[in-house]
């Protein structure tokens, strides 16, 4: 069997889990300990993140032609790829909120809705809630004066009611 018919396979998953995905972060996970590695994938895998080790010349004839091909000179020694189709955020912020935990593990870059960045915007990119909570704050400060409101009325009425 030749080397390209070996290849195809795996360049062609890389290139479906990048279709359609809102965001790409690579790592360098040199001196993860099994145990961590594990935790990392499951914490990714429950946030719906795909997370995988791939050979950088894959992963480069996999992005070619692609939104993700900025990445291509951050493809150097072991990496790592975290793909998410669903929150943007999503790669960056469990990544980077791992590696607080594990020095070992590095951000190298990342792409996030078709704009790249480096491992310093990556950062600040992790930092930004998911969805989900940006939602949930906005219903609570949407809220808050409405339930305010409602029970400055029922104050009011209990009120002449007690007078009246």
């Amino acid at each position: 069997m030749a080397k390209v018919e070996i290849k195809k396979p795996i360049v062609d998953e890389i290139a479906e889990t990048l279709k359609d995905a809102k965001a790409l972060v690579l790592a360098d996970y040199r001196g993860l300990s099994a145990e961590q590695e594990t935790a990392l994938r499951k914490e990714l895998r429950e946030a719906g993140v795909t997370y995988k080790v791939y050979k950088n010349t894959y992963i480069k004839r996999a992005i070619a032609g692609t939104d993700f091909e900025s990445i291509a000179e951050q493809l150097e020694g072991p990496t790592a790829i975290a793909v998410s189709k669903v929150d943007a955020t999503a790669p960056a912020r469990i990544l980077y909120g791992f590696a607080k935990k594990a020095e070992a593990l590095e951000l190298k870059c990342g792409v996030v809705e078709g704009q790249f960045y480096d491992s310093k915007q990556i950062i600040t990119i992790a930092s930004i809630p998911s969805r989900d909570e940006l939602l949930s704050k906005l219903l609570g400060s949407i809220q808050s004066p409405i339930t305010n409101f409602a029970r400055v009325v029922k104050q009011i009425a209990e009120k002449k009611e007690a007078e009246g």
